[in-house]
């Protein structure tokens, strides 16, 4: 039987969302090689068929193929996030249009034919790929932050997509695996970016000050770091990228530069977010709010409930310390985990809704 993805409004209220969700049935180089089934097995990957299998999304009449018509998504696959990662995958694909045109890139640190077998096993008609990020590249660049979370090295693996994918993939969406998305991912995928190498919703009104410390203000040069432009906060979450463009104006080293400052001079405290504000922000295309409703998870320190910003939703973020299935599992959930728990594949999970 065909299975045809829930068609969405484009302006999801919470109300509505909720209700929606309670109808549904969610039923390259040496250091960047893609997967190999000859790898040796990582110790702490999570077993096998712990995932209910999901339903098999076929395209609309009106869908497209070809290369031209390929949705590329980048997302990696950290043991302690695969929950979120699959629950993620299956809301994309329970909301696109066209979801045989999606193809995932999942990047990994530790080569294993499990995490292909689990992918798989999960979706098996899902179009994907792994990468193995090696954390060689990016541990001499890591400064302690004030989350253990956001020191892991596979954090850092979104500032080199443009080095570990093809060269054919000019496009890209890069998603966290905290996130779930509510709408078509295809209106996301044709966000002009106005000639930029990046969009993403901007939130002008945050205060810029509080992501540097007093080293980086105090200091002459790097204060000037956003003399001429317009710098907005942005979440890098949630990410639009032209790789080429990318690679052009060579962001990647841009970025690392300042990681290397920051091993000299405590410049922030917050993981790879600041070096990305400190080379793009003022310099990224703005997309809607609706597709970024972060901080779902509360603060990177306790992690308190927060409520829904107002206005339409396409994608929920829960950035920050706390996340759904964790606080699920001990039945202590923030209202807004249950707009996550229908897409939780787990086999364990007693927050699914069951057909």
């Amino acid at each position: 039987m065909v299975m045809v993805p829930l068609p969405t409004s484009s302006s999801i209220l919470f109300t509505g969302l909720l209700s929606l969700l309670l109808l549904v049935q969610p039923t390259a180089a040496a250091l960047h090689r893609p997967f190999s089934t000859t790898s040796k097995p990582a110790a702490n990957f999570l077993p096998l068929a712990i995932f209910h299998e999901a339903p098999a999304y076929r395209n609309g009449e009106t869908c497209g193929g070809g290369d031209a018509t390929t949705i590329h998504i980048a997302m990696t696959l950290d043991a302690n996030y695969l929950r979120g990662t699959m629950a993620a995958v299956l809301s994309i694909l329970q909301h696109s249009t066209c979801p045989e045109n999606v193809f995932f890139h999942f990047l990994w640190t530790t080569n294993n034919p499990d995490v292909f077998s689990t992918i798989k096993s999960t979706f098996p008609y899902l179009k994907f790929q792994i990468y193995h990020f090696d954390t060689r590249r990016v541990r001499g660049l890591i400064s302690k932050s004030i989350r253990q979370a956001l020191d892991q090295p596979l954090n850092y693996a979104r500032i080199y997509l443009a080095n570990i994918l093809p060269n054919n993939v000019k496009r890209l969406i890069y998603l966290d695996s905290d996130l779930v998305i509510v709408d078509d991912i295809a209106k996301l995928w044709k966000v002009d970016l106005k000639d930029k190498a990046l969009a993403a919703p901007e939130y002008c009104h945050a205060n810029l000050t509080n992501y540097f410390t007093n080293a980086f203000w105090s200091n002459p040069r790097l204060s000037r770091t956003f003399q001429g432009r317009k710098p907005c906060y942005f979440n890098t979450g949630v990410m639009v990228m032209d790789l080429d463009k990318w690679r052009k104006l060579g962001y990647t080293q841009k970025v690392e530069n300042w990681m290397v400052v920051q091993k000299h001079k405590r410049i922030y405290h917050l993981g790879s977010l600041p070096p990305f504000l400190l080379v793009l922000a003022g310099e990224i295309e703005a997309v809607d709010h609706r597709w970024n409703q972060h901080g779902l998870g509360g603060d990177n320190i306790e992690g308190k409930c927060r409520g829904l910003h107002p206005g339409p939703i396409s994608l929920l973020h829960w950035s920050g310390k706390g996340k759904p299935w964790l606080r699920l599992d001990s039945r202590k959930p923030c209202n807004v985990d249950h707009l996550w728990a229908p897409y939780d594949l787990y086999r364990s999970s007693k927050h699914r809704f069951e057909e």
